[in-house]
């Protein structure tokens, strides 16, 4: 069946279309296209530059970041160094002499006070002790009994060689008669009115007396050494005696306490009824007018300091030279003692214990390699130094050699260059960090 009316125009439907007849090209931009080439490259920049970064935001190991707020720099330069030590002394007494008791009792009496200048001799207290005294009289009896016995022995010994010589003297006086009547006889004999007889008689008689005489002086001799050894003892003895006895009497005259020298009188704080025991100290004598410094200096300088070296000391706007006299090398909280006299009369007015800032040389000026002291020393111990580069951004641990110091510089023997700077500060909170980012 066909229909009566055709379609129109308006109710004619298009034709359906192909789909090459559907598809058109659409123009692209430029920067689009740029942007699609330079995607993957602008993407791997971007990720290098992110690494970088990160890089520099993250510090490797062994590496920290400080802020230059945090620390102080200082420069390596050639310049003259000046080598001394400032130190703090202590005014002493050129001269202490300790008093300290020989004999212990309670003390009786005080002459005078602590701080009283005294004379040497002076009395300056008594002490009473009751038993002591006691003891010593009768050790000073037993004693002088003794020595009394060694008298008696030295008479004995000198009687007894008395009476050695008077028989000595005697037997002689015979020999001479015998010999004299020997003579005589002799004679008569010769004129016949003597018998053989009697001259025999008399020449025994002259025989016998010469043989006593010589028998006696040679027992005399041997006992004139013997004597001569044993007097010798005896007043060995007696001498050691009579030493006891000294030592005896001292102790009880040492219950009375005196001033070993002249000068002023210190720590003397006992008082009456106080009771002092064999050697305690009652307090020393100082010398007045002569005094000398003590001074406490580091441990690191003790191979520096020799006797002899000059010193300089402003007291109370005078200044003064010293010398050093005396080192005690013995270390305590790492510090040694040096002790300075004065050079010429010391000032008036000083007193005992008296502080004072010195200056002690210890070399000549000379020009040396040298940088700003400071508690980067203490801290790193002057084995390494952190040495920045000339931007100032990073600083690396390097290895150092040090020298001589002085409160303002201090020289560099090895490991740094003139015109480097280092980190002054200190090396507390990153002496583990071999290297440093400053930022």
């Amino acid at each position: 069946m066909t229909d009566t009316f055709p379609p129109t125009d308006a109710t004619r439907k298009p034709a359906a279309q192909s789909g090459a007849a559907m598809d058109r090209r659409v123009a692209t931009p430029g920067w689009a296209r740029w942007r699609r080439r330079w995607r993957l490259p602008a993407l791997c920049l971007g990720l290098a530059l992110a690494a970088l970064l990160l890089i520099r935001l993250v510090p490797a190991p062994g590496t920290l970041v400080v802020s230059p707020a945090d620390i102080t720099l200082g420069s390596v330069t050639q310049a003259p160094f000046l080598d001394y030590l400032p130190a703090r002394a202590t005014v002493a007494p050129l001269r202490s002499v300790f008093i300290d008791a020989v004999s212990g009792g309670a003390v009786a009496s005080l002459a005078v006070q602590d701080g009283a200048v005294v004379r040497a001799g002076q009395v300056l207290a008594t002490l009473t002790n009751p038993q002591l005294q006691l003891d010593v009289s009768a050790r000073a009896a037993a004693i002088t009994g003794q020595l009394g016995t060694a008298s008696a022995q030295q008479l004995a010994l000198q009687q007894s060689l008395a009476n050695e010589r008077a028989t000595i003297a005697e037997t002689g006086y015979d020999l001479l008669k015998a010999r004299r009547d020997l003579s005589v006889r002799q004679e008569l004999q010769a004129q016949g009115f003597e018998s053989d007889a009697s001259v025999k008689n008399a020449a025994d008689d002259a025989r016998y007396y010469g043989t006593r005489l010589t028998m006696l002086k040679a027992a005399f001799a041997h006992d004139a050494t013997l004597a001569a050894a044993q007097d010798r003892q005896i007043a060995q003895t007696a001498a050691l005696l009579r030493r006891n006895l000294k030592t005896v009497q001292d102790s009880l005259r040492a219950l009375t306490i005196r001033a070993p020298v002249s000068g002023r009188l210190t720590n003397f704080l006992i008082e009456p009824g106080q009771t002092i025991h064999v050697g305690d100290s009652l307090g020393q004598v100082d010398s007045v007018d002569a005094y000398r410094l003590d001074a406490e200096i580091d441990e690191f300088y003790l191979g520096r300091i020799h006797v002899g070296q000059t010193a300089t000391a402003d007291l109370d706007g005078r200044a003064a030279t010293l010398r050093v006299f005396l080192i005690r090398p013995q270390v305590t909280n790492g510090q040694f003692q040096v002790e300075l006299h004065f050079v010429g009369a010391p000032p008036a007015g000083l007193q005992r214990g008296q502080g004072t800032d010195i200056r002690l040389t210890l070399g000549q000026t000379r020009a040396a390699l040298v940088v700003p002291n400071g508690p980067w020393l203490t801290s790193g111990g002057g084995a390494y130094a952190y040495v920045l580069n000339r931007a100032g951004t990073r600083a690396t641990r390097r290895p150092i050699s040090t020298g001589r110091r002085n409160p303002d510089q201090v020289e560099i023997t090895a490991g740094l260059a003139p015109g480097e700077r280092i980190i002054v500060s200190s090396y507390g909170n990153f002496r583990n960090f071999r290297r440093l980012i400053v930022r």
